[in-house]
């Protein structure tokens, strides 16, 4: 299975990082989860508050192990609370299906991994990471 790597992971964080501070967006935090729901790179800028890293791996986390973007999982929490419900539970309550959380896709259209962003508005968050996935010349699906 494809997995991103390392340098990839780094370089969508600094890329995510700049595309905040060029749309003006409160200070963000960003992870980026391999295949696994495994921690790859993470940052958090001066003034996040310290919990973003949970709220962070949250979106991420949903996304990659549900292969569900974190737009798709609220339109899903809306329609049918109790399936995001008993998901999380299954996770052991570590999803936060919310915007954010974006599917990670190599040139082949393989998962690759997930990122999530916090830090200002949910969409806000999801339009920095697609900026910053695509700046890296890769595919997201947030």
């Amino acid at each position: 299975m494809p997995e991103i790597s390392l340098s990839k992971a780094r370089a969508l964080v600094r890329g995510i990082l700049k595309t905040g501070r060029e749309m003006e967006l409160k200070p963000l935090s960003v992870v980026v989860l391999d295949t696994g729901g495994h921690v790859k790179a993470f940052e958090r800028e001066d003034g996040a508050s310290p919990g973003r890293f949970d709220i962070a791996r949250g979106k991420a986390y949903g996304a990659v192990m549900t292969g569900m973007p974190g737009s798709a999982q609220m339109a899903r929490a809306e329609d049918q609370a109790y399936f995001m419900a008993s998901l999380n539970g299954a996770f052991g309550g570590q999803v936060i299906p919310v915007p954010g959380g974006v599917i990670v896709l190599d040139s082949r259209d393989r998962i690759i991994g997930a990122v999530g962003v916090t830090g200002d508005t949910s969409d806000n968050d999801a339009a920095a990471a697609m900026k910053g996935i695509e700046g890296a010349g890769l595919k997201g699906l947030a």
